[in-house]
């Protein structure tokens, strides 16, 4: 795991393919009894750590404040990743599916005994690859199409830009 600075707090984050296990990832996420508690994202979304770590503060923000749209931390920062406000349709497709093998895994204010112990990539049946590699399997045509960037939009901007932009002015609009 990678840990970032984000408001005072950290996020680490882990990514992972080939993973066997993401029914039992969901199911005990949707029951609540995952443990520890982590936001796992569909890393095919995600091709860059800077859109995340604006998510993560835009979450903080919003717990600070007592005003979370969804009832976790992580789960809140699926949500604000996503761009949209949606909050199931969200979380159905930034969050992990049942098919899902590649997983990005984010775990806000991880312990340092969690990360010794590897918590967090213990609950993963899979391989993890180190977090440089998500820009290169970024699915492109997807990102675009969830997000609405255009083609004249990336001719001046990163499509890491773009999906900022957008998890940072969505309440305004």
């Amino acid at each position: 795991m990678k840990a970032f600075e984000v408001n005072g707090n950290t996020l680490s984050l882990a990514l992972f393919t080939e993973v066997t296990n993401s029914k039992e990832l969901l199911d005990s996420m949707q029951s609540g009894t995952l443990d520890p508690e982590v936001a796992f994202l569909n890393a095919s979304l995600i091709p860059d750590v800077f859109p995340l770590l604006a998510a993560a503060h835009k979450t903080l923000v919003a717990k600070s404040r007592e005003s979370l749209t969804t009832r976790t931390l992580h789960s809140e920062l699926v949500y604000n990743y996503s761009g949209s406000k949606h909050i199931t349709e969200s979380l159905k497709r930034c969050g992990i599916s049942e098919s899902s093998t590649y997983v990005l895994a984010a775990r806000f204010n991880a312990s340092s005994e969690e990360i010794e112990q590897k918590a967090v990539e213990k609950l993963i049946n899979g391989k993890e690859i180190d977090l440089e590699e998500l820009g290169g399997r970024a699915d492109q045509a997807q990102i675009q199409k969830h997000y609405k960037i255009t083609s004249v939009e990336l001719g001046i901007s990163s499509l890491a830009d773009a999906i900022t932009c957008r998890i940072a002015s969505r309440d305004a609009l």
